[in-house]
């Protein structure tokens, strides 16, 4: 503990105390107690914030809303900067900060529109304003705009070449760029793939005689789609469904991946007794392989 002449001397308080601090005094408050609407004395006091030129009340709003942009509460601290800017300052380098620290705000809430609307105030009034084009560049990488993101970022490179922040986040919008880039050519890579397929099962049909009939949406999709044998070097040998019914028990069985150059029997001798347990609803024991008939 810091000491002077051996007298403890106090400690500095947290920044969310201060900022506590600052919401109990009247001259600070974003918005006043309801028990204050007659108080004259607070309300001359919240008035004194708007005491003096427009370049004096940005300046006192952007500060406040500086400490509390220090202790995170960047919604508090955003309401801070739209004062000032509403203040109209005259001073463009005071309007200039309010804008971009605005936009800062903004970045941490996610409200990545008004950053690029700020950032954008921001560069009217000053062209070469870094900042803007910086947060403008890390809004655009948030919504995946990766073109328009290394635009600002050369933009803002032709006059702040050594600008270490920038060329940072141009390297990451490159490199999320050619992600997504690669992301899409797989995706129509994909695409183009299925259609292919789907154009030489057609073929398969045909040249089979198989009938396919259209399933409406609102039924059920089948899980398992006819497809071309990957062992087949020809890659001609269909893999289908096959159901088999009973209708006299009510029941059936799937063969789900059915190659078509399987006779019947070898999945029967699978299937039924005597290579395989009776099924339990077939009390009578009749379907034995050997006296099946398909």
């Amino acid at each position: 503990m810091a000491t002077q002449d051996g007298v403890p001397l106090p400690q500095p308080l947290p920044v969310d105390e201060k900022l506590a601090a600052f919401d109990s005094v009247p001259l600070f408050m974003k918005s006043l107690p309801e028990d204050a609407a007659d108080d004259v004395a607070i309300s001359a006091l919240q008035s004194l914030a708007y005491e003096g030129t427009p370049d004096e009340i940005a300046q006192n709003f952007k500060e406040q809303g500086n400490d509390y942009f220090k202790g995170k509460r960047y919604r508090e601290a955003l309401g801070f900067y739209t004062q000032g800017v509403d203040a109209k300052p005259t001073d463009n380098t005071t309007l200039e900060a309010l804008l971009c620290n605005r936009a800062a705000c903004n970045l941490e809430l996610q409200n990545y529109g008004s950053v690029l609307r700020d950032c954008s105030k921001a560069i009217s009034v000053n062209p070469k304003c870094s900042k803007a084009y910086y947060r403008s560049a890390l809004a655009l990488i948030a919504l995946e705009r990766y073109d328009e993101a290394l635009d600002c970022c050369d933009r803002c490179l032709q006059f702040d070449k050594e600008n270490k922040a920038v060329q940072a986040t141009r390297e990451k919008a490159a490199k999320l760029k050619e992600a997504k880039e690669r992301r899409e050519r797989e995706r129509q890579e994909r695409i183009r793939q299925e259609q292919l397929k789907q154009e030489r099962l057609r073929a398969a049909y045909k040249e089979r005689n198989i009938i396919v009939v259209p399933v409406p949406d609102t039924v059920a999709q089948n899980p398992y789609e006819p497809d071309f044998d990957p062992e087949d070097p020809t890659h001609n040998t269909l893999i289908l469904p096959v159901l088999f019914l009973y209708p006299q028990y009510a029941t059936s069985d799937l063969i789900s991946h059915f190659q078509e150059d399987t006779p019947f029997s070898a999945h029967l001798s699978a299937m039924f007794p005597p290579n395989a347990p009776q099924p339990e609803w077939d009390k009578k024991g009749e379907y034995v392989d050997g006296n099946l008939v398909v």
